[in-house]
């Protein structure tokens, strides 16, 4: 589906920081690897994609913000527009080998986000959408499919997403661990893949019927927000529906038959 100039940019910039990506990811245990802190890892993988994507976008948009993990945010001479990028979600499970993560791009106007587009260049899936113009993805035979959330209404058929806390992270695990209790015995599955940009992206392809975190960025979420949305799925804060969730970093979404119910169970 052909899009505005901004999104065909910034399908560009993803598909092109993830074909670099991909090059790494074939030589994953030569990469050369820095510590950030316990369980957090940049490579030279992830610094570099970042760098194609700012290129291409600041090319393209010289004006507009950026926020992006490696290189953090500087205002744009238009105070209105940001690009929000996460150039590598996913990257312990790319240090591992494991083929599940992605290129993350978001354009935000007056702090709503307005545009995302996710590439998981490991599997050629390019999920995008714009405002008021419906989720899309186009996958490996070239052919844009539009993205639709499930029709399960019920806990019990459903499958869900989270991430689980880890390291220096742990401070969250009894919270993490009660809404585990709390769902576990009334769905179907719950799932931890590592990619908060492709669980949202799942949930938009109706492959998860739900998703919830804490303790995320902007970067990790604010392209995967508007996919849902775009999808229609219900995506609010866990701590607080009026903000949106990439701004507190925290989200829970589902498809409306259900969402309310899964609010509920998750938040009891």
């Amino acid at each position: 589906m052909p899009g505005s100039a901004n999104l065909n940019t910034m399908i560009k910039a993803a598909r092109r920081a993830g074909r670099s990506l991909v090059k790494d990811f074939k030589e994953v245990e030569n990469l050369q690897v820095s510590r950030k802190g316990a369980g957090d890892f940049v490579s030279r993988a992830d610094t570099a994609a970042e760098g194609i994507i700012r290129e291409i976008l600041t090319e393209a948009r010289p004006t507009y913000g950026w926020l992006g993990e490696e290189t953090g945010g500087s205002d744009g001479e238009d105070p209105t527009r940001r690009w929000i990028v996460d150039p590598l979600d996913g990257t312990t499970n790319f240090l591992h080998g494991l083929p599940h993560w992605a290129v993350s791009i978001a354009l935000e106007h007056k702090g709503k986000v307005i545009s995302g587009v996710i590439f998981d260049a490991a599997k050629d899936e390019l999920f995008y959408a714009e405002k008021g113009t419906g989720a899309w993805m186009n996958g490996p035979s070239m052919n844009d499919e539009r993205l639709r959330v499930s029709s399960r209404s019920q806990v019990s058929d459903s499958l869900y997403a989270t991430g689980i806390p880890f390291a220096d992270t742990v401070v969250d695990l009894p919270s993490t661990t009660q809404q585990l209790k709390n769902l576990m015995p009334f769905c179907a599955g719950v799932r931890r893949l590592g990619s908060a940009a492709l669980d949202l992206a799942y949930v938009a392809a109706g492959r998860y019927d739900g998703y919830w975190e804490r303790g995320l960025h902007s970067w990790d979420i604010a392209a995967g927000v508007i996919i849902a949305r775009e999808a229609g799925a219900l995506v609010e804060s866990l701590d607080d529906s009026t903000v949106e969730p990439h701004e507190l970093g925290n989200v829970i979404c589902a498809n409306d038959a259900q969402f309310n119910e899964f609010v509920r169970i998750i938040k009891q």
